[in-house]
This record gives structure tokens, sequence and C-alpha cells, in this order.
């Protein structure tokens, strides 16, 4: 068989998927689904122009209590309640497939999602690529009982497996490492069906930055060290608190503080700004993270799949915070494991822990090279290849030969 890497690149194979429509399915259960499936939206945008690829929110097509449990209750279990979170987690991930758990789930699903089958069957896509379970474990039913014969294949977006991603009838499984897919094989999922190919980014976590350009654009000395402070450092206190505590270390290093939607914290931020001329960069909403990070040394943020490997894609070092008991916890593991990542429990143990990498800096620099030797920057094309290249091949042996 030809190598997957390089076929769409070949003149008779090109010709061969023109014309093919992909179908991406998330679940904005947290921000990590969305984002790695636009990730592989834009990825087929920018280099397989004869290639159509939608992505759709599936819960959309749901009723809204459905809704509510898969987005605006898991939100709030996570961060109210995460000891709840992790015996939900657990409990669901040890459930039998057949318990009376997963036959009400799935009875549940089947009564409040019937208009999504409707829209995939009215796209009628050559291959459909899930970057959450929920939709997976729908579609699944549908092949099985004849209503749908296009490939449906799943992007994990975690460095974990959870049980609820395991479904019979699907054609392949996308994995962020060699774990992951180990784990997949111990649940019955046949070899030829795994793919590591790591957790897509957006195409600009591929391509090089001019550091120097992206730090003045930020009113930024370019050859101080810079701290990226993300997001998730709400989970030790709030944004403007570490920001303000981070600052009072001394020596020579900035800080760019990301607020994203949080207009109050972003307030917080530019007061806190004005007292640090020069060495607080606050920012809003963007979607050129990227950027941000090209001006970085070190990375402090929660350990969400997507960011995690949007982090090692530029090759930044983290101290992971604050993370979501189950799969972030998992995630947090695997780059400290790897030399990649710190954690910091607390605001004193941040403290700590950016004193200690700023007077050793050849540490932070394995922890960079570590990162870098990690991240999989070209995730998304390897998935867009490997689903374009099943589309044009006999369909091979999916993941129902696992349960019999």
């Amino acid at each position: 068989m030809r190598n997957k890497a390089h076929c769409v690149r070949e003149g008779d194979f090109q010709q061969g998927i023109a014309g093919k429509k992909i179908l991406l399915l998330s679940v904005p259960a947290g921000a990590g689904h969305t984002r790695v499936a636009e990730a592989i939206r834009a990825c087929a945008a920018a280099d397989y122009g004869d290639v159509k690829a939608i992505h759709l929110d599936a819960m959309a097509f749901a009723t809204p209590r459905l809704r509510k449990v898969y987005t605006d209750f898991y939100l709030l279990l996570v961060k109210r309640m995460p000891g709840l979170w992790r015996h939900v987690y657990r409990l669901t991930d040890e459930a039998a497939p057949d318990g009376w758990i997963n036959r009400l789930r799935r009875w549940i699903e089947r009564r409040d999602c019937r208009l999504l089958a409707a829209e995939v069957a009215a796209l009628a896509p050559d291959a459909i690529v899930c970057t959450h379970f929920q939709p997976a474990e729908i579609l699944s039913r549908q092949i099985a009982a004849g209503a749908l014969t296009c490939p449906v294949w799943v992007q994990v977006t975690d460095f974990d497996l959870h049980r609820m991603w395991i479904h019979p009838h699907i054609a392949g499984y996308f994995a962020a490492n060699d774990e992951v897919a180990f784990r997949m094989r111990e649940q019955g999922i046949p070899a030829q069906a795994i793919h590591v190919a790591g957790i897509p980014t957006m195409p600009a976590f591929s391509m090089p930055h001019d550091r120097a350009e992206c730090a003045r654009a930020l009113g930024l000395d370019p050859a101080l060290k810079t701290i990226l402070l993300m997001g998730g450092g709400a989970g030790l206190g709030g944004l403007n608190r570490v920001a303000d505590k981070l600052l009072a270390i001394p020596g020579d290093f900035q800080l760019i503080a990301l607020a994203g939607k949080n207009a109050a914290e972003l307030a917080a931020l530019q007061r806190l700004a004005v007292r640090h001329p020069g060495r607080l960069a606050p920012q809003g909403f963007t979607d050129r993270v990227e950027r941000l990070m090209a001006c970085a040394d070190l990375v402090v943020t929660k350990p969400g799949g997507a960011t995690s490997a949007e982090c090692l894609a530029m090759g930044l070092p983290m101290i992971v915070n604050a993370p979501i008991p189950g799969q972030e916890e998992h995630n947090a593991n695997y780059l400290l494991e790897h030399g990649a990542a710190l954690k910091a429990s607390d605001l004193s143990t941040l403290e700590y822990r950016v004193r200690y990498l700023l007077g050793h800096p050849e540490q932070l620099q394995a922890m960079a090279q570590r990162a870098r030797a990690l991240g999989r920057p070209h995730a998304a094309t390897q998935v867009l290849e490997t689903v374009l290249y099943q589309c044009e091949q006999p369909r091979e042996q999916t993941s129902e030969e696992a349960y019999g």
C-alpha cells in the first residue's frame, strides 16, 4: 500500500479525491472538540481545495434538554462540582456497554437526536469524522441499522481514552499517542483500525512565526523571557490575581495574559498593566493564539487536550494547573511524565515553579525540547489523508469485529 502520508500529493490520487465531501461533527462540551474539528476543516480548505469539508455542531440537531446535558450540565459539573464529575467519569468508564446506564443513555439519544440522522442523510458525505463520542455513538447505531453506509471515523481529543469513545461499526480511530492506541487495542479495536496521528491543531500552529514581529505587535521586548498566562489560570484564583503575583517576582521577564471573552478580567488586567508598563500585555479574545505563543518561552494553562496539543506543536513547555478530573488529569500526567510540563496546585506553587525555571534556563530549554519532540503539528493533515485514502479503497475491517 502507498505511504498515506504522501499519497494525496500524487496526481492520480489528487484527481480521485476531487469532489469528496467530509463531514466533521463536534459537540461544544468545552472548546476542545470544536477546535479539533475546525482544525481538520481548515486543513482541508488550505491544502485540499477540491475536497469539501463541512463542520457541524451535533447538538444543533438535538432537543434542548439533551443539549443542556451535554453542554451546560457538563460545564456546571466540571467548574462547580469537580468531585462529582470525577465520580461520573469513572462510573461511565467502568459501566458495561450493555449495562442499564448505557441502555438508558442510548434510549434518550435515540429519542432526542433524530434530526441529526436526517441532516447527515441530506448532506450525503463520503466520510464522517467525529471529534466527540456522542455523534459517533448515534451514527454507529445508524450503520448497524443499515441507515448509513459511509465510513465514520473517531478522533479522540485527549491523551486519554474513556470507554464511551469506543463503538462498533467505526471505520477507524485516531489516537493522540501510542498509549491511547494501546488502550484502544485493549478495548478490542483491531490494530489496523487505529492511527496514531496526534490531536489536530490549526494549520497556523505548524508554520514558522517571527518572534520579534509578534512581540513588538504586543508592545513587548522580544529579547526578554516571556510567560503566556492563558484563561485556564483562573483555576488558581483569577487571571488578575495570578498576573499580579507573577509580576512581583524579581527578574527580567514579561507576561502576556489572555482573558478571552471575560471582559471584567480583561479590564482588571489592563489596570494592572498601567502599574507595570512594558511588562504586561493583556489580551482579550483572539483567533491568533499562535502569535501569542510565538512570543512565549513558557505557558501557564489548564491541560485541555487541544490547548496541550497547540503548545506541543509550538514546542512550548507548560506549567499546568486546575485540571478537570478525568481526561485533563490524564493529559497533565502525560505532559509531566514526558518532561514537557510542571504542575502547580496553588498560587504559591506556581510562583515557586516560575522562579525555579527563570533561575534555571537550561531546565526550561530542556522542557522546550521535550515539548517539541512530543508535538504533532501535522496531525490534521494525517487525519485527512488517511480518511481520503480510505474513501478510495475497498471497505476494510472496522471495530465491529471487536464486539463479536
